[in-house]
């Protein structure tokens, strides 16, 4: 076993020990990325690359299956739940879902960010990050930021790509921890996050591929696994850690009953339409 210290989000100042084993979780374009950039210092040039991403029809109001805040949902996007890869959309509700109803409800002192894909895949293309860091969330007080992490390499396709991962960084203690359902798969484009986070954080930052990940044994549930292990990391390791104890980041031997996530997913967005439909 490998040690790395590291402090617990809710109490700074005091040291925790996240335990790493020796050996180690589909797109279309989401909405909610416009409208937190359009609130940001965005360049005319990075309005204009957006706005060459979005599917706009597939946005129109008319065509919504459920409007959530920042994020809007088509039938599409839901009916990848059933058995598919899921879309930035799907993975960016589950974000703001978790933000909406658990992080500033119950732990309204915690500062964690949960980046959308949308964000993450624009972080990754500029040379420099710094050039977008008026577009992106102001990183000063926090103390972990979640990443979905999708290997697409084409900026000008909106639905390339193949397979998520997570990435989990923790600014306080200069580290990103990677969970990669697929082995390796997602190293190059999880490190490449991880360097430009830490331009935009002006700090090193230590890259640790968790080679424990659970493997998926298909082609289509990498992300269901990206937003349960994140919840799981975010309420059951980082938010229910009570200093001195360790907190193990690591997942190895952690189970995920997929079928089980889809279902409980889709039930959380019908639950939230059927409420909607009441107003």
């Amino acid at each position: 076993m490998s040690l790395c210290s590291l402090t617990p989000p809710r109490a700074l100042g005091t040291r925790c020990v996240y335990v790493l084993s020796d050996c180690f979780l589909c797109r279309t374009w989401h909405f909610s990325a416009l409208g937190r950039l359009h609130q940001g210092d965005m360049t005319l040039r990075l309005r204009r690359w957006l706005t060459k991403r979005v599917d706009w029809k597939q946005l129109a109001p008319e065509n919504a299956y459920l409007s959530y805040y920042d994020v809007r949902l088509t039938k599409e996007d839901v009916n990848t739940l059933k058995n598919d890869w899921l879309t930035d959309n799907i993975i960016a509700f589950w974000e703001e879902y978790l933000e909406r109803e658990e992080l500033l409800h119950k732990f309204p002192t915690a500062h964690i960010i949960l980046l959308r894909p949308s964000m993450v895949f624009m972080l990754r293309q500029p040379p420099d990050p710094l050039t977008i860091k008026g577009a992106l969330p102001n990183f000063t007080r926090t103390t972990h930021i979640f990443l979905p992490i999708n290997d697409t390499r084409n900026a000008s396709v909106s639905k390339s790509g193949s397979h998520w991962s997570l990435l989990l960084v923790s600014i306080i203690d200069g580290v990103a921890f990677h969970y990669d359902l697929l082995s390796n798969f997602n190293d190059n484009e999880a490190l490449q996050a991880t360097n430009k986070i830490s331009t935009l954080l002006r700090r090193s930052l230590k890259f640790f591929n968790l080679e424990d990940s659970p493997q998926q044994e298909n082609n289509s549930d990498c992300g269901v696994y990206v937003c349960m292990q994140m919840r799981h990391l975010l309420l059951k390791r980082l938010l229910s850690s009570r200093p001195p104890e360790q907190v193990n980041v690591s997942m190895g031997g952690k189970l995920v009953d997929v079928s089980g996530a889809r279902r409980q997913m889709r039930k959380t967005i019908q639950g939230f339409r059927r409420e909607r439909g009441r107003r």
